[in-house]
């Protein structure tokens, strides 16, 4: 009977070590009404026992590494306006590898990306060492890039992709008229530069910190360095830029508008610095300038958003594409350039402080831009 009690204490230990070897770490954040009740790292048993499971996920990802927007900062202050519901798994970007899939898509080891499809704002998110998402939401991790530069890049850089593809299928190609990125200093603005110049064209980067990052812009490959375009209402003016990508919500927009090359198009992605625009008709109707928004959720199955298969197919394979065309760049001295830091998970909080201030201050003395967080 001893030796009997003795082996099922031991095997008791062993569960309940196994269990502890199999439990995870993820950050959880609950609100109400854009008042923060909590935020802790927390210790779970099994993916499923987290807050906000996707009912229609198939594959489970051991996260490596996450990143830093500035919709996770939103989240981890307890703002409600990009996210469903709380409690929540924040980051909206996650890589790692895959520890289970019942698709044939992927296999246990594959090394996978995962952007967009509002993961940590709908669903549980890449704040947590694993992680259950749908198949078609994940890409292949691009061949040329670790798991960590594919988070470098993260949203941002992917964003940034898919401005420039989007601009090239409007007729945008190299020439001698310069393209003008506004909003350079944050994380799309930094990519677009890096992208743009990789690919032959001649950049101007905008930012309100020109002088004290001017040698940084220069190094991701960037023909000349400006301040923010002062606000001029003269409906048609000079046409100085083949293409503008507005990466912040510039409150200059207007004025880039009005300064396009004839036939020229401007991308824009941002609403942080300004979520109007003081623009007049007369570039559109007598230069045939385009304004294209660009989305980078491209989602597969994700309510409130198109539910036909064939617009969740052409989607994906958008997706797939950018993260082909950012593979074949070889952007690794860019990326270097621009790693502000690789964080641990615990630190989140105190990298997401902030203010009630405009985009440059949300994290005093700090930038987001190339923030990786290794979970």
């Amino acid at each position: 009977m001893l030796s009997l009690a003795r082996s099922a204490r031991q095997r008791h230990a062993q569960r309940v070590a196994y269990r502890a070897q199999r439990s995870f770490r993820a950050w959880v954040v609950d609100a109400d009404k854009g008042k923060l009740k909590s935020r802790e790292v927390k210790h779970f048993e099994h993916v499923r026992e987290l807050p906000q499971p996707d009912p229609d996920a198939t594959v489970t990802v051991d996260v490596k590494y996450s990143d830093l927007n500035y919709k996770d900062a939103m989240i981890f202050q307890g703002q409600h306006g990009v996210v469903r519901r709380f409690p929540l798994v924040p980051g909206i970007d996650c890589a790692g590898l895959v520890a289970s899939s019942t698709s044939e898509l992927w296999q246990r080891g594959d090394a996978v990306v995962l952007t967009g499809n509002k993961i940590g704002q709908h669903s549980d998110g890449g704040y947590s060492e694993q992680c259950r998402v749908q198949a078609e939401w994940l890409a292949p991790k691009p061949e040329s890039l670790t798991l960590e530069e594919s988070m470098i890049i993260g949203t941002a850089g992917f964003t940034a992709m898919q401005m420039v593809l989007e601009l090239q299928d409007a007729g945008l190609q190299p020439g001698p008229a310069p393209v003008l990125v506004l909003g350079a200093a944050g994380g799309a603005g930094s990519m677009a530069v890096a992208i743009l110049a990789q690919l032959g064209y001649k950049v101007v980067a905008s930012s309100r910190r020109a002088e004290s990052l001017s040698s940084y812009f220069q190094e991701l490959g960037a023909f000349d360095v400006i301040g923010a375009l002062e606000r001029n209402p003269k409906p048609l003016q000079d046409q100085r830029w083949s293409a503008v990508l507005d990466c912040a919500g510039s409150p200059s927009l207007g004025t880039a508008l009005a300064q396009l090359q004839y036939q020229g198009a401007c991308a824009c992605i941002g609403v942080a610095g300004a979520q109007h625009v003081e623009a007049s008709l007369y570039p559109f109707v007598l230069r045939g300038i385009r304004l294209i928004g660009v989305d980078a959720t491209l989602p597969w199955n994700v309510p409130g958003y198109p539910g036909d298969v064939a617009t969740w197919r052409r989607d994906r394979e958008k997706r797939l594409e950018i993260w082909r065309r950012l593979d074949e760049l070889k952007l690794h001295q860019a990326l270097r350039t621009m790693h502000e830091a690789t964080i641990p998970l615990e630190e989140l909080p105190q990298w997401c402080e902030t203010q009630d201030t405009p985009l440059d201050h949300v994290f005093p003395g700090r930038s987001w831009r190339g923030t990786s967080v290794g979970v």
